[in-house]
């Protein structure tokens, strides 16, 4: 098992150096300009050039991202357990929030500007509503799925409607709602660089836009590399909790034949 892990996390490393060393060849065969496409290598010098500074405006995004993830979380799962069992609510809630995924949150961004002016509130909301909506729709799957005989067979043990959500609904439930946390965690990433690009003075987006309106490509390119790997990490956590929390749905993917 061990062994397979390691295979497991050799192949991307390989298919991102291999990458990056097609990257770094092509630019020096070609004779790319660095205003236009930055070598790898020089990409890296910058990074540990300014990680001072990259380090300051990764630490503002990486807030605005838990902060809009941590809201969607909190939003998103009592509202799929309203949909998914108030049928009024299903009725009446479900295809306004299905609605409101029509708009175009680039919109509805610097009307949140207005309203709030240049704070923290205005990106995290719009975090928020780039996030939430693969939770929920997750969540409603997950608790609407569960097919009836462990429902019966709680029921003929006499679980009440309490054990019945935490010991039967819930655990049904987890691996799609993790499903659903993983993609929020990536929708985050996006949403809080896109608040930073509308209304910011810190954060990579931020740096990343003043980079290229000064025709500095390394240092756009290190923003964003940045950005990515902050995204990677954030999207792995919630992945080792969900090994963490849910060992039987990993052990059921293992023995399930590819």
């Amino acid at each position: 098992m061990r062994k397979r892990q390691l295979l497991d996390a050799a192949g991307p490393l390989l298919a991102l150096v291999l990458l990056f060393l097609g990257w770094e060849s092509a630019v020096v065969l070609f004779g790319v300009s660095e205003h236009l496409l930055p070598r790898p290598s020089r990409i890296f010098v910058e990074i540990v050039d300014r990680a001072p500074m990259l380090a300051l405006h990764a630490s503002s995004t990486v807030s605005i991202i838990l902060s809009g993830f941590a809201l969607s979380v909190v939003v998103a799962i009592p509202l799929a357990l309203a949909i998914s069992f108030v049928p009024v609510v299903r009725r009446v809630v479900y295809p306004i929030v299905v609605f409101s995924q029509l708009i175009p949150k680039i919109a509805i961004a610097p009307l949140f500007i207005i309203w709030f002016g240049f704070g923290v509130l205005p990106k995290v909301l719009i975090t928020f509503l780039i996030s939430f909506f693969p939770i929920l729709i997750q969540a409603i799957v997950g608790f609407t799925s569960i097919k009836p005989e462990p429902i019966r067979v709680a029921r003929s043990m006499g679980a009440g409607p309490v054990d019945m959500f935490l010991r039967v609904r819930l655990p049904h439930a987890l691996p799609n709602l993790f499903a659903g946390l993983k993609m929020s965690m990536a929708a985050a990433a996006i949403g809080a660089i896109v608040s930073e690009f509308i209304a910011s003075s810190r954060g990579l987006g931020y740096l990343v836009l003043v980079a290229n309106g000064e025709m500095n490509s390394p240092l756009a390119f290190a923003g964003m590399m940045l950005l990515s790997l902050i995204g990677i990490l954030l999207y792995f956590i919630v992945e080792l909790i969900q090994r963490l929390t849910t060992p039987w749905d990993i052990a059921q993917r293992r023995l399930t034949p590819n």
